[in-house]
């Protein structure tokens, strides 16, 4: 005899019952919703000024259309603007080489660690830096290697030569980049550690009666399960590539110059707010953004090539 099979509950529902069943779900997420369309979509139809000779005090409405004329920096290789994208590039392999792996690496020790209460002490120290401002970090770092800061200090009492690190112009990306280790290296190891925990341990109990090492276990056993984060997380690293740290750079620019602090961010509040080219720094802006468009999605398309998931399926 056959048996009927019953459709699925969603299918039973019509669109308006299944709002009404999901109206606390979507109260709540109401709140989030309104804050992302109001400031993060909404804000997205001022790049129209790109188009236009801007004048603060005619509007957008009453600005002249200018065309294509504001992107002139850009194609026509404005020194200034080619200095910027230089330096942010720099600062994006450097952070795509040193900062993306370093959650990953602690990761790996925090969890080789075997106390969970020792594990826990650690996770909420690593954790603190994240939670500061980048005034805060960047006084910091001026009080612990600015030119009276507590290394020359300590370098001063015992007749030994001073280090010039705060202002030296050639040491500011390492610098930059080793600001940016400290501070969010801890908080980005989360999602490396929840996916940790998802892997089997009897994958390495089987690994270790198969005689591999440690080193062996991490190689065909852990990395593996860490790849689809892995994958996922560069994808959107790629997307935010071209923004280097807004706060971090203007706050440390005047100390050692523009010639090697002036990367996009900067160079769009400078030339924008400061310097009144509202439209050559919306331009600039706005190729920046598409450009972080294009990175996902071709980064994405490989995933799947590779069989991965990447940011959303196929």
């Amino acid at each position: 005899m056959l048996q009927r099979t019953k459709p699925h509950p969603a299918q039973q529902l019509s669109l308006g019952r299944r709002l009404l069943r999901d109206r606390v779900l979507l109260l709540f997420a109401l709140p989030g919703t309104a804050l992302i369309l109001a400031f993060h979509y909404l804000p997205l139809l001022g790049n129209v000024i790109a188009f236009k000779d801007y004048q603060p005090f005619l509007g957008i409405g009453g600005s002249d259309w200018s065309g294509w004329d504001n992107f002139a920096v850009i194609f026509n290789g404005d020194p200034a603007f080619l200095q910027a994208l230089k330096n942010t590039l720099i600062l994006t392999g450097l952070q795509a080489i040193l900062v993306f792996p370093a959650p990953i690496l602690l990761a790996l020790l925090l969890n080789s660690l075997f106390s969970e209460r020792i594990k826990r002490i650690v996770q909420s120290i690593l954790y603190l830096p994240h939670f500061m401002s980048w005034v805060i970090v960047v006084a910091l770092f001026q009080q612990m290697l600015g030119g009276s800061g507590l290394l020359n200090n300590y370098l001063r009492a015992h007749d030994l030569a001073t280090l010039d690190i705060i202002g030296n112009s050639e040491l500011f990306r390492v610098l930059v980049t080793s600001q940016v280790i400290w501070k969010d290296t801890g908080w980005a190891t989360i999602l490396f550690l929840a996916a940790l925990s998802q892997i089997d341990s009897q994958l390495y109990e089987a690994a270790s009666v198969d005689g591999a090492s440690r080193m062996r276990q991490v190689w065909h056993v852990t990395m593996p399960g860490l790849r689809g984060i892995i994958i996922l997380l560069f994808i959107l690293k790629l997307g935010d590539s071209l923004t280097v740290g807004f706060e971090q750079i203007i706050l440390q620019q005047q100390a050692v110059g523009r010639d090697v602090s002036e990367v996009l961010d900067t160079y769009v509040y400078n030339n924008g707010v400061l310097g009144g080219a509202w439209g050559v720094a919306a331009a600039v802006g706005l190729v920046k953004g598409l450009v972080g468009v294009v990175l996902v999605l071709a980064a994405n398309k490989v995933a799947h090539i590779f069989g991965e998931q990447g940011v959303y399926s196929r």
